[in-house]
């Protein structure tokens, strides 16, 4: 169960770094081998860095959703207005407390938020195929698979495996 003192509101410019290291101890590095959405046996670089965070909270059509507990920064969510679809990524729980209810949380909070914010009635996002138990998380939540895409290995030259695309899930938000 998540935390009762647990809070969550949208990120400013100075959240940039925190979200950062958020996102890359969730993904990769050996602190992400705590949790279940590492990705660190398929990617061996870095997720994320503070510039590219920073560029995401200068761009009027993002935000982060962030998730306290107490004065500590435990989720993030990246949503984005795409042309009316919220599109959800750079999803990061802190891996000692994930399965303990938080990202259910905090997903239900980036979906009012792309409600709210861009009156979109549809969230989407790009799941790794490969990802089962990551796909079977979002389905319980309401998503779908609705489209392929190939994945960007030109982005991540030194991905340990090249045997997966990207599952489009969308969901809708009325």
């Amino acid at each position: 169960m998540a935390s009762p003192t647990l809070s969550m509101w949208l990120a400013g410019a100075s959240d940039a770094p925190a979200i950062a290291a958020l996102v890359e101890s969730a993904y990769r590095g050996d602190e992400s081998r705590r949790g279940w959405t590492t990705e660190a046996e398929l990617f061996p670089d870095s997720r994320t860095n503070v510039q590219e965070i920073a560029g995401l909270l200068a761009d009027p059509d993002a935000r982060f959703v962030l998730a306290h507990d107490g004065a500590e920064l435990v989720g993030c969510a990246m949503i984005r207005n795409e042309q009316g679809t919220g599109y959800f990524g750079m999803f990061a729980v802190k891996p000692k407390l994930q399965g303990a209810g938080l990202g259910k949380q905090l997903l239900t909070f980036a979906e009012e938020q792309a409600r709210t914010l861009w009156n979109c009635r549809e969230m989407a996002m790009t799941v790794v195929s490969i990802r089962a138990e990551l796909i079977a998380f979002y389905e319980r939540r309401g998503y779908r698979q609705t489209a392929t895409k190939p994945f960007p290995f030109d982005k991540e030259p030194g991905a340990r495996r090249k045997d997966f695309h990207f599952l489009v899930l969308t969901k809708p938000l009325v």
